[in-house]
């Protein structure tokens, strides 16, 4: 598990641009079990692609259109334990990745982005792809 004092920032450059953060396995079931409308879940890391890439690409594609989630949503690898694992139940059949992005439509799993995705792109090349799942699904 990682300090606090570490990942604070890295938790604040997702939920200052809007995004709930999750730390419960129930606030993950609450947020996803059965719900209606669409939800963007970042499984968020402390790894250099995550700051470099994932988080800059996903707050990027949020703020370029009209067309975006209902919610948006992050549980933070090597932090909230509990929370992740009930993410990554509803991940499946992906193994378990960090980081990821996660689309969920009416409660069902629409895309992922895993980590050999994200990894060796720029954010702006996440924040592309993330806009054209975005006029697809929401």
């Amino acid at each position: 598990m990682y300090p606090e004092e570490l990942v604070a920032p890295m938790r604040t450059d997702l939920t200052q641009v809007g995004f709930k953060e999750l730390t419960t396995a129930e606030e993950v079931d609450s947020q996803l079990k059965d719900h209606k409308g669409t939800t963007l879940l970042v499984i968020n890391s402390v790894c250099g692609c995550a700051a470099g890439a994932a988080r800059p690409g996903v707050k990027w594609a949020v703020q370029q259109t009209d067309k975006k989630p209902d919610t948006l949503a992050t549980v933070f690898a090597g932090v909230d334990k509990e929370a992740v694992e009930k993410a990554r139940e509803y991940t499946l059949p992906y193994p378990p990745s960090s980081p990821s992005i996660a689309l969920f439509k009416d409660g069902e799993l629409v895309h992922f982005v895993e980590r050999h995705h994200i990894e060796g792109r720029n954010a702006e090349m996440i924040g592309n792809h993330l806009l054209a799942v975005f006029q697809e699904f929401c």
